[in-house]
């Protein structure tokens, strides 16, 4: 129990450029504050102590505004950084290592039965206000931009981008005519490029028109 409560302490002082001590990260961070919680409610959940299990963690949600159901499975070193509004589904699964910003839904569509909610791998990185909708697999080292709605699986090393989310960079080579350095602020949109291309095709075409013309 110490060593994971070490290893959650240890996320945030990796990642936080805002935070000094430990202490703080301990008794000041709602995120931490989820995620012991979601500690304590999976353990009893595990051993099908239901009602306890879900009551520690809607008392978690209500201290803390982050949602995570007990029947989740997240590994180490989860960071979610601010928190607020974070809603995680009971079969969500979460590899190590991985970063969620305020206002990420890793929810289901309501159309699945049984595995309804999404897998992330391990390093995987979800903007703010993200939502990753299904019970398919976000793939390792991935990163998934803010606002985006993601719909299907995303393969490893990868960054997805819009709505609905399509993938953008693989492997460190570009998959649309976009470069991304993924930084919660310059975030490309596929939708308003591809109106651009249409626009520069329009403007093409009357050019043409207009030389006829005359």
């Amino acid at each position: 129990m110490f060593r994971r409560i070490n290893e959650d302490i240890d996320a945030v002082m990796e990642r936080d450029p805002a935070v000094k001590s430990r202490l703080e990260v301990y008794f000041l961070y709602p995120s931490f504050k989820a995620i012991r919680a979601y500690r304590r409610a999976h353990w009893w959940f595990k051993r099908g102590h239901f009602f306890i299990a879900r009551w520690i963690s809607q008392n978690a949600l209500r201290r803390t505004g982050i949602e995570i159901h007990p029947g989740a499975k997240i590994g180490k070193k989860l960071f979610i950084d601010h928190g607020s509004g974070v809603v995680i589904g009971e079969t969500t699964e979460i590899g190590d290592n991985c970063t969620l910003y305020q206002g990420v839904t890793l929810g289901g569509t309501g159309k699945d039965v049984g595995k309804r909610h999404p897998t992330l791998g391990n390093n995987v990185m979800v903007g703010s206000g993200a939502k990753v909708l299904g019970p398919f697999k976000v793939g390792d080292n991935s990163k998934i931009a803010a606002n985006a709605v993601v719909l299907n699986e995303v393969p490893p090393n990868s960054t997805a981008v819009g709505i609905p989310a399509s993938v953008v960079v693989r492997d460190g080579i570009k998959v649309e005519k976009v470069e991304i350095d993924l930084d919660q602020i310059h975030i490309p949109d596929p939708i308003k490029e591809q109106i651009d291309e249409l626009k520069s095709e329009l403007k093409r075409l009357s050019k043409i028109i207009e030389e006829k013309d005359t």
